[in-house]
């Protein structure tokens, strides 16, 4: 077989001989010093390995808990917009201007007269999807803001009338799921 790398470099002209010299000094120096000092100069390469594997291991980590915590964000997200898409009450039949705040901004709903008691009584809310509202019973309401306490805007009134049994039980025909089918 041919000789040592250095050799075959120096052979084909691509290395200087001067050089290779000066670069086999320097490492002999370095192990001179070395041993010298009791360090082994192998050890620190491996220590120096063990943590930058240890480093990557970290952000490998954190990365997933970040790709996690996304993917538990969006089915939460996939789930509330279930919920009110099923049970949202239709929009478009109301002649009274609710207005009801959101954070900080002041938003306005038309609704039926008897909505507008519903949800002072606390039996209806109004669910955020994107940038629509949407009226819903108060049991799926509880649902959603059990997943996102944010979405759901509560309307009830502490001195509210009392509802007849009639607007009570409005809701009966909508059934509240115990759990999602995805």
């Amino acid at each position: 077989m041919a000789g040592s790398l250095q050799d075959q470099l120096l052979k084909a002209g691509l290395a200087d001989t001067d050089k290779a010299k000066k670069l086999e000094k320097e490492k002999r120096k370095q192990a001179k010093v070395a041993r010298r000092s009791g360090v082994d100069l192998g050890a620190e390469t491996k220590e120096a390995a063990r943590e930058a594997l240890a480093e990557k291991a970290r952000r490998g980590r954190e990365l997933n808990e970040v790709r996690n915590a996304d993917a538990l964000r969006k089915a939460i997200n996939a789930q509330i917009k279930q919920l009110i898409e099923n049970h949202r009450l239709p929009r478009g039949r109301g002649d009274v201007g609710f207005n009801f705040t959101d954070g900080k901004k002041v938003k306005k709903l038309y609704i039926t007269a008897m909505e507008q008691k519903q949800l002072a009584a606390g039996n209806l809310a109004i669910a955020k999807q994107g940038d629509q509202y949407e009226l819903l019973p108060w049991p799926i309401a509880a649902k959603i803001a059990e997943r996102d306490s944010s979405r759901v805007i509560v309307c009830s009134e502490a001195g509210a009338p009392d509802l007849t049994a009639e607007e009570q039980e409005w809701y009966k025909d909508y059934e509240v799921p115990d759990d999602l089918m995805w």
